[in-house]
């Protein structure tokens, strides 16, 4: 991020409210810069274009941008970017009986993840957010 330009986005005082509408504060309590928000380790962050929805019940949707940290070690319930047979893909960190770790998908109309014994997997990094746009910019 070096080099780029900071932009500063005004965070308002008061919650937004998602059920019954309240009124809203009339102030801005601070100024935030989004980057400095979603990226707490730069150099080991990368942002992916998400496509398809193996993942919707994580509350990640086809046209998502996930941001990876790489630095993390993922823990059971997290969302990770898996390299497997060498395609990137996103996928959930479920326990297994018995303790062991393994990946699968977040979408209840999905069966299991089943890899047979030739299949290659490596966690690249952990999704730490995903940003939806609600109003895609125009191409």
């Amino acid at each position: 991020m070096s080099g780029a330009k900071r932009i500063q986005i005004p965070m308002m005082g008061r919650p937004l409210c998602a059920g019954f509408p309240s009124p809203a504060d009339d102030y801005v309590e601070e100024a935030l810069d989004p980057a400095r928000l979603i990226v707490t380790n730069p150099a080991s962050t990368f942002m992916w274009r998400v496509v398809g929805r193996s993942m919707i019940a994580a509350g990640i949707n086809d046209g998502d941008y996930a941001v990876v940290d790489r630095s993390l070690t993922p823990k059971a319930d997290d969302v990770v970017v898996a390299v497997i047979d060498g395609l990137p893909s996103a996928k959930r960190v479920v326990r297994l009986r018995g303790g062991r770790l393994a990946l699968d998908f977040a979408n209840p109309d999905m069966g299991p993840l089943i890899l047979d014994e030739a299949s290659e997997a490596l966690i690249w990094g952990v999704v730490t957010w995903s940003l939806t746009p609600h109003r895609p910019a125009s191409r």
